[in-house]
C-alpha cells in the first residue's frame, strides 16, 4: 500500500498570517490536533499543532526560565539562551508563522506506508503531509494507519497451496531470514496443513510465539501445534 491509498484528501490548512486565536478555533471546531500551513500559492511552508499552544502567556502556562548568575561558562551555553528565546516566541507570538515548525517531514503519494509509519515513529510526530510539487494533496495521521490496519486483508489467505512439502519449504525459507529463529528443520513437521514444532521447554516464550506467527502466515496452514520437550541437563565429568 502507498500513502495515496490511506491519506485524507480533504485537508484542512491554515495561513501563516492567521492569528493564534484563529488557529485555536480551527483546531477546536474541527476536532483535530494539527494542520499544515500553506501560503497564498498553496505551497507548504510549515506545520502547527496543539502542542504549540500548550505554553501560552494568555493561559499563564508559559515556560519559566530562571535567570542565573553570569559566569564565563554560562556565557558559552548559547543553546540554552536560544531555547529560552524560542519558548518566548511560542508563548507570546501572535501569528501562526511565529509558532509553526518550518522544517516539515513530508512524503509523496507513492511513499510506501511502511516508510510513512517509520517516519512517524522515528521523528516522533503524529501526522505527515503528503505533497506533490510542494503543494499539500493529503495528510496521514496515526489514525489513518490504524484504520488501514483495521481494513487490511488478512495475511492468512485461503489458498490451494495445501501441499505439506510446499508449505514446509516456504516456512523454512521465512525462518532462515530471521536471526531469532533457532529451530532445526527436522524439528518441524507437517501433516495435512498442520504444522508441528518440537521445541525445548526452555525456549523463550517470545521465540515460541514468533515461530507460531511465522507458520500461521504461510498460506495453506490450518493449525500450528507447539510440542515442548524436556531436555535433561547432562552433568559434566
Amino acid at each position: 500500500m502507498r500513502a495515496a491509498d490511506i491519506m485524507t484528501t480533504d485537508v484542512i490548512t491554515i495561513s501563516p498570517d492567521a492569528s493564534v486565536k484563529e488557529l485555536a478555533k480551527l483546531l477546536s471546531d474541527h476536532r483535530i490536533s494539527g494542520v499544515p500551513v500553506v501560503d497564498s500559492d498553496g505551497k507548504l511552508v510549515g506545520i502547527v499543532s496543539e502542542g504549540d499552544l500548550m505554553h501560552r502567556a494568555e493561559l499563564g502556562t508559559e515556560r519559566r526560565h530562571h535567570r542565573r548568575r553570569r559566569s564565563w561558562w554560562l556565557e558559552m551555553l548559547a543553546a540554552e539562551r536560544e531555547e529560552a528565546a524560542r519558548d518566548y516566541i511560542k508563548s507570546h507570538g501572535r501569528t501562526v508563522k511565529d509558532l509553526m515548525t518550518r522544517d516539515v517531514v513530508t512524503v509523496t503519494e507513492d511513499t510506501p506506508i511502511s516508510e510513512v509509519a517509520s517516519q512517524l515513529e522515528e521523528k516522533r510526530i503524529k501526522r505527515v503531509p503528503v505533497v506533490r510539487d510542494g503543494k499539500v494533496v493529503g495528510i496521514i495521521s496515526r489514525a489513518n494507519l490504524v484504520r488501514a490496519l483495521a481494513t487490511a486483508p488478512e495475511l492468512h489467505r485461503k489458498s490451494n497451496e495445501t501441499d505439506d512439502r510446499h508449505i514446509r519449504e516456504r516456512l523454512l525459507a521465512e525462518l532462515k531470514r530471521q536471526d531469532w529463529a533457532r529451530v532445526w528443520p527436522e524439528d518441524i513437521q507437517l501433516t495435512g496443513g498442520v504444522v508441528h514444532f518440537w521445541l525445548p521447554d526452555d525456549m523463550p516464550s517470545a521465540e515460541v510465539d514468533a515461530l507460531r506467527i511465522a507458520a500461521e502466515n504461510i498460506p495453506g496452514v490450518r493449525e500450528v501445534k507447539m510440542h515442548m520437550l524436556f531436555i535433561p541437563v547432562i552433568p559434566g565429568f
